[in-house]
């Protein structure tokens, strides 16, 4: 026969159980809830940190020198009182051809980002994709490529860009001339391809089946056609984080434009730095002109941060 006296007992217990595992569960939800909020308390005073100096940069824009001065060593630096206008930004526009400089760098960046995204992905694509004799090789010699220093290879290349072929225009007439000198040419072709560029495409393209490239082959696809068809467009995160790593130098170049761009015309916007550091400095220029050549690194960011978040997300993943 059953014992019914134990049944009581059986639904304390059960009901002790319960219980307990609420506990549990509640106690677990509330060591995560304070986790989020020191994580999020952290987060925010880094974010204050970091944007200290972009608020002093735009506050004092808008200040004349005596008082940016004035204001140093006080919190009034980056608050907006006192004698607040525009006149620096008029300033940088008579001092310098701001429209020029940008047009130059918005030029310069685009043709760099936009050649480099084809050519890397396409070297990228023969060295993880195509089977070939060697490409361990030349993969580990590109790689290699990295631990050299530019400033170590600035003086020999403005030698050999100075030695090469190009066609110039004189009245009208096209002439056969030597040297990349004072040329857009010269500040795009030389960053074209990127060792560290062609290695994450390489990294990213090998995570991609090949089984997708034996059946687009057996359905008649070429290699090209792979590569268009097929893995752009499975390649969203890498092409994003490539153009953003590749965006932030060409935009801040200066030391080769500097060495190989003597017209002002043809110059990019961090060589006009230099026009306001002869004899007086102006700080409330130098502040406006550094806030305009800033706030397209913003907007580009502010617009892309969701793409350059998620790649860097499934390069950690796939990598």
């Amino acid at each position: 026969m059953t014992d019914t006296r134990s049944r009581p007992d059986t639904g304390v217990q059960g009901r002790a159980a319960a219980s307990a595992r609420y506990r549990t569960d509640a106690s677990e939800k509330r060591r995560r809830r304070t986790g989020k909020i020191f994580l999020y308390a952290a987060m925010s005073v880094f974010a204050v940190i970091f944007l200290f100096p972009l608020v002093f940069m735009f506050v004092s824009s808008l200040k004349p020198d005596a008082q940016i001065l004035q204001d140093i060593d006080s919190p009034m630096a980056f608050l907006p009182v006192g004698d607040i206008s525009l006149d620096n930004y008029f300033g940088v526009f008579d001092r310098v051809p701001v429209a020029q400089f940008l047009f130059n760098s918005v030029l310069v960046t685009v043709l760099t980002v936009g050649l480099g995204l084809i050519v890397n992905s396409m070297a990228g694509f023969a060295l993880s994709r195509l089977a070939w004799r060697g490409r361990f090789v030349v993969l580990a010699i590109i790689i290699a490529t990295l631990i050299v220093p530019f400033e170590t290879i600035a003086v020999p290349m403005v030698y050999w860009v100075a030695q090469l072929p190009t066609l110039v225009i004189e009245g009208g007439v096209l002439k056969y001339d030597f040297g990349w000198l004072n040329t857009y040419e010269v500040q795009i072709v030389p960053f074209i391809a990127n060792a560290f560029s062609i290695f994450l495409f390489t990294q990213y393209f090998s995570t991609i089946p090949k089984s997708l490239d034996e059946a687009a082959r057996i359905d008649g696809a070429g290699w090209f056609t792979i590569y268009r068809r097929i893995i752009v467009p499975l390649s969203g995160p890498a092409f994003a984080t490539v153009a953003i790593l590749t965006f932030l130098p060409a935009w801040n170049q200066y030391l080769w434009p500097l060495m190989v761009v003597q017209k002002e015309e043809l110059r990019p916007v961090m060589v006009g730095m230099q026009y306001f550091f002869q004899l007086n400095t102006a700080w409330g220029e130098v502040m406006a002109y550094t806030s305009l050549i800033t706030l397209p690194v913003l907007i580009v960011f502010l617009v892309f941060q969701r793409a350059f978040v998620s790649s860097i997300a499934a390069s950690g993943v796939k990598g």
